[in-house]
């Protein structure tokens, strides 16, 4: 791939925006390779590590990627927007945990990418803002995953002003879920990893999944997805194997 690196080793991916010399912003074929990338990991990946090359997470988009778009046709731009949502709907319903290390300024689309991970853990000197409004345009796109994480109320005054604002404020609102010194953060993000390792594979992939589906149910639908997902859950290899573990005091089959 021209602007992402992919590395898999085992249970774990890393895909690393591989752009440096423009802080990882997007154009066409970084929005075209993420979405391959997360669509296509090893059946074996059970985490991704999602981050940016160098001391910058991803700064929105790229320049002259904005400079193309600035004559396309309103045909042409939702063609554009909407290979975009896709993918970031490609890493939100990701099947596997997806752990952003967050390790420097993420605007625009790279506070979008922040809010799709399933876990952040970012450096305390990080960078947010939903920028698009001092551009005359606005956060359309990412809203539909950003909003979920952080809220209407946060998102009346971040998507109007601009603003952008720091790593306290982005955990105090939920975008991220936690904040480190940069010397800690491969750390964190490696305990994060052994977290979710420590867990179930399909167990993270149907989690994951009822948090998705939940999202567009009434309460009465809910209940009875909840319900029928736990009995299915329950009798199936895996739950067996946890429950036999967690009774016999060793660990299961799937363990770190």
């Amino acid at each position: 791939m021209e602007t992402i690196k992919v590395e898999a080793n085992g249970p774990v991916a890393r895909v690393t925006l591989s752009r440096p010399e423009v802080k990882n912003a997007f154009n066409e074929v970084v929005i075209a390779e993420l979405r391959e990338a997360f669509t296509t990991l090893p059946d074996a990946v059970r985490v991704v590590v999602l981050t940016g090359a160098g001391d910058v997470f991803c700064a929105g988009a790229d320049v002259n990627w904005m400079k193309k778009s600035k004559g396309y046709t309103e045909e042409q731009n939702a063609a554009d927007a909407r290979a975009m949502s896709m993918m970031f709907r490609a890493i939100d319903e990701c099947p596997k945990a997806v752990v952003g290390r967050i390790n420097g300024v993420a605007l625009g689309g790279g506070t979008g990418l922040t809010a799709v991970c399933d876990i952040a853990v970012s450096v305390d000197t990080a960078q947010f803002g939903f920028t698009e409004a001092r551009l005359g345009i606005v956060p359309a796109v990412i809203s539909t995953y950003v909003l979920p994480k952080i809220g209407e109320a946060m998102a009346r005054r971040y998507f109007l002003t601009g603003e952008r604002f720091g790593a306290m404020d982005a955990i105090a609102m939920g975008l991220v879920h936690e904040v480190v010194k940069a010397e800690t953060l491969d750390a964190r993000v490696e305990e994060m990893v052994k977290a979710v390792l420590a867990c179930g594979p399909a167990a993270v992939a149907t989690a994951k999944k009822l948090l998705h589906d939940e999202r567009s149910m009434t309460r009465d639908q809910r209940i009875d997805y909840t319900v029928g997902t736990i009995a299915r859950v329950r009798v199936t290899p895996e739950a067996q194997e946890g429950l036999g573990a967690f009774l016999e005091k060793r660990k299961p089959s799937w363990g770190p």
